[in-house]
């Protein structure tokens, strides 16, 4: 059949082939069913002699270098449609920037509508997305710190009433990790608007400053941030400033400005490659509408508003809202008289139009007088007012209040396994210092709705989180992860600054040791310019500015820091550009502010607190063999959630490491109790413990101590006095203090009542007291005090890290290892079927005791060249090998003997050959000391006397 249908007819082939079935679409007969044939048949169709054209898309690409790294910005290959397109590349680090605008009329008449969407997709990295519908979700913190990055420069330079909607969007096209995609995604951004047909003031150049061992260094890659004590972000056209972000170590503010200094020349270099570009591929710039104010309608406004709300600002004694209120009145006023002419024009720009006379006469005011709208001087900060330990239960909170403007911070401790992860393609996979600021609408006395993630909260929040997490210890010295929460209760401008000075005290009230306290203030700039040339020809530097003074003024410049340095920065203005000097000058400014609010805080706590109280958290990291933590989570960390859930305490798992934490002393003892009955602990032999018995027998008692742990209280170690019956002295469930004093050859616990008596009067006298038994904490329970100084007095602290990993190997206490309760109840079944065994080795050599007897010990009979017999006390310090002693027979096991070396020390004797039967209790014998077991037990040997 095959043969058939490759087989073409005479009469067919003659058919012109635009007749032929599959010219019309049609399948073929042979093809088993008739019907249209698909477009991929056809296309496949070797008859068929059209070939598709080659598309051919016109690129153009700049290449410069900016601190030895090559960059390349091209326009044209993709996303031809935007008003404006650009890849920029760094290594192999690419971001795509787009940027379109919308048509028709502008939609506002009163603000520009600009967004800003920067978005790192997985597949960037070559990454599946790890979410359950393996899609990017809902933007994170990062971009959305990345989208201000980008939006904070470009918007002041659009030109004056354009109020058309722009949408600028970034993406990351691929990333190797080694660059940050933030900084390349501004310039894009520069060369796509310059790109656009949308009219722009740019270009601007973005550049990243760090500082390793002293050296600044020119787009450092993200190894060389994790090394730097400085990380600033500088935006600029080719002679202002209009942007800085900075993250830094206490830098001095002469470091700062030479940094500042050299990023300016740096991002310069960005601006040419993009008039290349532009000149190449660039639009012509659209003629857009612009919402312009006409002269008439401000005349008319000013007129009538100007000399009222000179009055309103000069009048000191009004608040914020009163002050509001009043502003209100007079717009009103004004607007019934527009009304009243039936001027439609100005109704529709009344509020911009009494918004610019307020404007210009609060900056008359300032510049001319010198006189600010509360009636300070222009260095002048508001009333302060701090308050730590505001909410005594929760681990540390604070109060702050500046004039208005008031914030309340709490802090909250977890543990290590809490910290956030973050899921970028560059930076670290975690976080484990987090501020989260919330702006809640009652604090400006509105009403609103609490929502998602917001562009503003997120950006504040994380300026004060860097300029506290240079303070911060390392991870070593305090494993906690850290929550800082900042509640703005009431705002009246500077509440980012606010909650830096707010956190840093709720830091040191939850005992966290941090460096110094961290305060913020926000400065900012009133301007005169020269209306033909735009120059700056006067200005006025405020400090600490209110939220009138930022809406009218020209920047909000915020600075924090500590009393060494500036921990960090945020610059955002209004004109188009600064002048890096007035920038400069502004930093001294920001420090005198500074150190008198530090004043104030340091008055109110001036150290971290030491905590003694039951509701500080408490956490403890112990160190156990990785077999061991697989025993303790069991099968799908079923036992491990099963103890979180019945105590509240976290439990975190890494390699050989067991960190609990606990809301307080009570729950932590409550783990502890149960992770030590699963795991078991090290015990000191001296030691003091509180057990409970949990069974009495003719022979001594079993005691469960130290969290589940199982070992026995002799008969002869319940008192100092003879015993008849055990039930005489303690009884089951009975709760008692006892001392480890040893173990036996089997490893299992003695315990001892008696050590912890006063011995009678008769024995002291007799020289045989023995020294009292302090209570001692188990071993790998060493409390670290992380606020310990050579002053201090108290032992308590709110963080108790607990090292549970070696005993101190300075200690002459020996330690042994307690298995756990399980371990112990099958090693007593095992003790008990070797003592039926060795009843029946006793019967059967019974007979032949009296025949084979030990010869008596030698009465001079002494050490060789080679062996050292020790007459004093035996211990287990001067016990080595070689050692000679007199022993005592002290039990008989199945396969040899326990010996009673003298001072409570036990050695074991293994039978050779078959003089097992040769030895009694209470036998004395001439040992020597020839081995030690893995437990530490010494191992003797007979010694010749003949």
């Amino acid at each position: 059949m095959a043969s058939m249908a490759s087989k073409a007819h005479p009469l067919f082939s003659a058919i012109p082939h635009f007749l032929t079935w599959r010219s019309l679409g049609f399948r073929t007969v042979c093809c088993g069913r008739m019907g249209f044939a698909s477009q991929s048949q056809q296309q496949l169709d070797p008859s068929d002699t059209t070939v598709a054209r080659s598309k051919v898309l016109e690129s153009f690409k700049e290449e410069f270098e900016i601190g030895s790294r090559l960059i390349t910005l091209e326009t044209g290959k993709i996303a031809r449609f935007a008003n404006g397109a650009a890849v920029l590349g760094m290594e192999e680090t690419k971001v795509l920037s787009t940027v379109t605008s919308a048509k028709g009329d502008a939609v506002s008449s009163d603000f520009l509508p600009l967004t800003v969407d920067y978005q790192e997709k997985q597949f960037a990295q070559g990454v599946i997305p790890s979410t359950f519908m393996r899609r990017e979700g809902a933007p994170k913190e990062r971009e959305l710190l990345c989208g201000r990055i980008i939006d904070r420069p470009i918007r002041p330079l659009f030109p004056a009433g354009f109020y058309h909607e722009v949408q600028v969007m970034a993406s990351v096209l691929s990333s190797d990790g080694k660059q940050d995609p933030g900084v390349m995604a501004a310039n894009a951004t520069s060369a796509a608007l310059m790109l656009s047909d949308i009219p722009w003031g740019g270009p601007i150049g973005v550049i990243r400053i760090g500082r390793v061992d002293g050296q600044f260094v020119v787009n450092p890659t993200m190894d060389e941030l994790n090394l730097s004590d400085l990380n600033l972000v500088y935006a600029c056209t080719r002679e202002k400033t209009l942007m800085i972000d900075v993250q830094a170590r206490e830098i001095t503010e002469k470091d700062l400005e030479a940094g500042l200094r050299l990023a300016h020349p740096e991002a310069v270099k960005f601006l040419e490659p993009q008039i290349r570009l532009a000149a190449k591929a660039g639009k012509l710039k659209k003629e857009y509408k612009l919402s312009m104010l006409s002269e008439s309608t401000m005349e008319k406004v000013t007129k009538l508003a100007e000399a009222p709300i000179e009055a309103v600002f000069t009048d000191h004694s009004y608040g914020k809202f009163e002050r509001g209120e009043a502003l209100d009145n007079i717009t009103k006023d004004v607007k019934k008289v527009f009304e009243e002419e039936c001027d439609e024009e100005g109704l529709k720009v009344l509020p911009k139009a009494v918004d610019s006379v307020r404007k210009k006469v609060v900056r008359r005011r300032i510049i001319a007088e010198g006189l600010r709208v509360d009636g300070r001087r222009l260095d002048e900060v508001r009333p302060l007012y701090c308050e730590s330990r505001y909410l005594p239960i929760l681990h540390g909170s604070s109060i702050f209040s500046r004039g208005d403007t008031q914030v309340l911070c709490t802090v909250t401790l977890g543990a290590p396994g809490e910290a956030q992860r973050l899921d970028s393609l560059v930076g670290p996979p975690t976080k484990r210092f987090m501020l989260h600021y919330s702006f809640p609408p009652f604090s400006i006395n509105e009403v609103g709705k609490r929502g998602g993630l917001n562009r503003r909260e997120v950006g504040h929040g994380t300026l004060a989180e860097k300029a506290l997490l240079a303070v911060l210890p390392s991870e070593d010295e305090f494993p906690y992860t850290v929550r800082v929460t900042s509640e703005v209760m009431a705002s009246d401008g500077s509440t980012s600054m606010a909650t830096v000075c707010g956190g840093s005290m709720a830091l040191m009230d939850a005992g966290i040791p941090i460096n110094a306290h961290v305060a913020g203030v926000s400065v900012g700039l009133v301007s005169e310019t020269d209306p033909t040339t735009g120059a700056i020809i006067d200005y006025r530097i405020l400090t600490d500015i209110l939220g009138l003074e930022d809406h009218l003024g020209d920047m909000d410049f915020k600075i924090a820091g500590t009393r060494k340095g500036i921990t960090a920065i945020q610059l955002d203005i209004k004109p188009a550009g600064i002048p890096l000097d007035i920038i400069c000058e502004s930093l001294e400014h920001a420090r005198k502010g500074r150190l008198q609010i530090l004043e104030h805080m340091e008055r109110e706590i001036n150290a971290p607190r030491i905590k003694d109280d039951e509701n500080s958290p408490r956490l403890v990291i112990l160190k156990y063999t990785n077999d061991a933590l697989r025993r303790l989570i069991g099968p799908l960390g079923a036992s491990k959630k099963k103890i979180e859930e019945e105590t509240g305490a976290r439990i975190s798992v890494g390699d050989g490491t067991l960190t609990i934490l606990a809301k307080n002393q009570a729950v932590m003892e409550k783990v502890q109790e149960k992770v030590d009955f699963t795991l078991g602990r090290e015990i000191e032999i001296g030691g003091m413990y509180k057990g409970v018995v949990t069974s009495v027998k003719e022979y001594g008692a079993f005691v469960e101590f130290n969290g589940g742990q199982q070992g026995l209280l002799h008969i002869s170690e319940l008192s100092h006095d003879p015993v008849s019956r055990v039930s005489d002295v303690v009884s089951v469930g009975q709760r008692i203090s006892l001392v480890c004093i040893g173990q036996d050859v089997r490893g299992n616990i003695k315990l001892s009542l008696k050590a912890t008596m006063p011995r009678p009067k008769a024995e002291a006298q007799n020289g045989n007291s023995v020294p009292s038994l302090d209570p001692v904490s188990p071993v790998g329970e060493v409390s670290k005090t992380l606020h310990e100084t050579p002053n201090s007095t108290s032992n308590t602290s709110p963080v108790d890290i607990s090292v549970g990993s070696e005993v101190n190997s300075t200690s002459s206490v020996p330690s042994i290892l307690i298995r756990s309760a399980e371990d112990c109840d099958e090693e007593e079944k095992k003790s008990a079927d070797m003592n039926v065994k060795l009843k029946d080795t006793r019967k059967s050599n019974a007979n032949s005791r009296s025949e084979r007897k030990l010869k008596p010990l030698a009465q001079n009979g002494g050490p060789s060249n080679n062996e050292v017999e020790v007459k004093s006390p035996i211990t287990a310090r001067n016990l080595k090998l070689g050692v000679r002693v007199r022993a005592k027979v002290y039990q008989i096991r199945a396969r040899g003997l326990v010996l009673d070396l003298g001072e409570g020390l036990r050695g074991m004797y293994k039978f050779e050959g078959d003089n097992r039967s040769n030895f009694e209790v209470g036998d004395e014998l001439h040992v020597q000391c020839s081995s030690f077991s893995t437990k530490g037990i010494p191992v003797m040997s007979l010694v010749d006397n003949e």
